[in-house]
């Protein structure tokens, strides 16, 4: 992947289909200049979402790629990759989209293509990762951010944050807890690729040059550590 220049944003594309907080984070550090990336497009599979606020109050295109309208998932992939591509972009953020991508996809965007999890992966793969980390009894918990692959959240991990599971924690506590580090990691992440510090090499994560043999861990903050 070629290094871009400082001065060049990298134009980057978001699927989401909730609440948009990941989304609004990425949106607000780019607004600082802390992140040198344009959000072209906020791609969502449902209407009515406050991703799609979001994207409109930062002036970015607000598109529905509607599953209900594909019934085959095929289909769906194709459309989607459609909407994407109009943007041509650097990048695809996957931020709480609630579809599960077809391989031909995952593929056609292999190695520009993130997602972040709400577990220390390998561990919890799939949904309600908070419910059942308080149903093992972890003392720890936390988010992943990693390429995307064609196995479901099995894709190589990036970087990762842990969170302590508290006495008396709740769901909502937990997920509370780990989503504002999920504001912190997932920019951070997608700094290192804007500014061509990251990239996929075959299955292998490289940063700054070198092959990562455990995922980059970086430090909660104070009161979540």
């Amino acid at each position: 992947m070629p290094v871009p220049n400082p001065q060049d944003k990298l134009a980057v594309v978001v699927l989401a289909s909730g609440e948009g907080t990941n989304l609004q984070a990425i949106l607000d550090c780019a607004a600082t200049g802390e992140l040198p990336v344009k959000v072209h497009a906020v791609i969502s599979d449902r209407s009515g979402t406050p991703a799609l606020q979001c994207a409109r109050r930062a002036d970015a295109a607000a598109q529905i790629c509607a599953a209900a309208d594909y019934p085959e998932r095929e289909h769906y992939d194709a459309a989607l990759s459609r909407h994407i591509d109009q943007y041509k972009p650097g990048l695809v953020v996957l931020a709480g989209f609630m579809r599960i991508l077809g391989g031909h996809f995952v593929d056609h965007y292999r190695g520009r293509l993130l997602n972040i999890h709400p577990s220390l992966l390998p561990k919890y793969r799939g949904l309600h990762t908070h419910r059942r980390v308080l149903a093992a009894g972890d003392r720890e918990h936390g988010c992943s951010v990693h390429f995307v692959t064609r196995t479901l959240d099995s894709g190589p991990v990036i970087a990762q944050i842990k969170v302590k599971v508290m006495p008396g924690d709740s769901e909502d506590t937990l997920r509370a807890r780990v989503l504002r580090q999920e504001h912190r990691l997932y920019p951070e992440v997608i700094g290192w690729f804007a500014r061509g510090r990251l990239r996929l090499d075959d299955s292998h994560v490289v940063l700054d040059g070198k092959r990562l043999q455990s995922p980059v861990m970086l430090p909660a903050q104070e009161q979540d550590q």
